[in-house]
């Protein structure tokens, strides 16, 4: 059972596959993984790769659970990457995780879209940018929250 604290914490949280992602406070991983795959995937990066993505999976799935509009966020694997996708209202793009060929991780949008040219025009210079697919980083401390909540956002809600 949890306590008023921890269930004011859960309120408004982003729901996955019936449960609630996150745990309130204190809990050992804030938004738990639902699938298996994606858990395996995340684990078996390097370790440095490792913890900048599953920062930027916490990212995701906090600024998902402030835009209660897009509905739940699904987590799966796409061509072998942790992706995030909104399948009730198709609100956003996928956003996909991973380690490029260059090493260090990765945050993919479709390349087909303006999520990355949008943004990287909105921060000229402060990001490490592939065309029109990724932001690349070599280090966790390269994440800004408050600069890519907004990349995160605008890929959750590219289509409303």
């Amino acid at each position: 059972m949890l306590s008023r604290l921890e269930e004011d914490a859960v309120i408004g949280a982003t729901e996955f596959g019936g449960t609630v992602l996150a745990q309130g406070a204190g809990a050992e991983m804030r938004y738990p993984f639902e699938n298996s795959a994606v858990k395996d995937v995340i684990d078996s990066y390097p370790p440095a790769a490792r913890d900048g993505v599953l920062r930027l999976r916490e990212l995701i799935l906090e600024t998902a659970a402030d835009l209660p509009g897009i509905g739940p966020v699904e987590e799966t694997l796409k061509w072998g990457q942790p992706s995030y996708l909104t399948p009730v209202s198709k609100s956003g793009s996928t956003l996909r995780l991973g380690i490029p060929k260059t090493g260090g991780f990765a945050l993919y949008a479709h390349c087909q879209t303006t999520i990355i040219s949008t943004f990287a025009a909105t921060f000229p210079g402060q990001d490490r940018i592939e065309g029109n697919r990724a932001i690349l980083f070599d280090r966790t401390s390269q994440i800004d929250p408050e600069r890519h909540v907004l990349l995160i956002r605008h890929g959750l809600t590219y289509h409303l």
